[in-house]
């Protein structure tokens, strides 16, 4: 196998959990290709040794391939597909370290609203239903 798609790749390295998913994320700029962080389409074939960069809602990766595959596979196998630099893991880990210290948890938005605060927001002025 010379190469393989981006979104097909990303998905099966196990970033994103779905191919479509993974399609939109490159399409909304959220995977750079090569050292110069140019934006790329899902169709785009990678090879061995690109380096790319990656925002998921479990941080920033920048990392380098190093193997390919088109299928998913289990998560020991989707790990061996690439190699995080280790300054990406030093800011990850770092970026971690001050979400536990603050309290504010990382890719989780939180719980839903309650009816209660619907219409605190609801009663705001300037909102949508108290412009009379």
């Amino acid at each position: 196998m010379d190469g393989v798609r981006l979104d097909k790749w990303l998905w099966a390295a196990r970033f994103y959990k779905t191919r479509g998913v993974a399609a939109e994320s490159v399409k909304g700029g959220f995977v750079r290709y090569g050292s110069e962080e140019q934006r790329t389409k899902p169709a785009r074939e990678i090879v061995v040794g690109d380096v790319l960069r990656i925002q998921t809602e479990h941080g920033r990766f920048v990392v380098e391939v190093v193997g390919l595959s088109e299928h998913r596979r289990p998560s020991v196998e989707a790990v061996q597909l690439y190699v995080e630099t280790e300054e990406s893991k030093r800011k990850r880990e770092e970026f971690a370290a001050l979400a536990k210290a603050t309290g504010v948890p990382i890719g989780q938005p939180g719980p839903r609203p309650t009816k209660r605060d619907r219409r605190r927001f609801e009663a705001t002025p300037g909102t949508r239903r108290n412009r009379e």
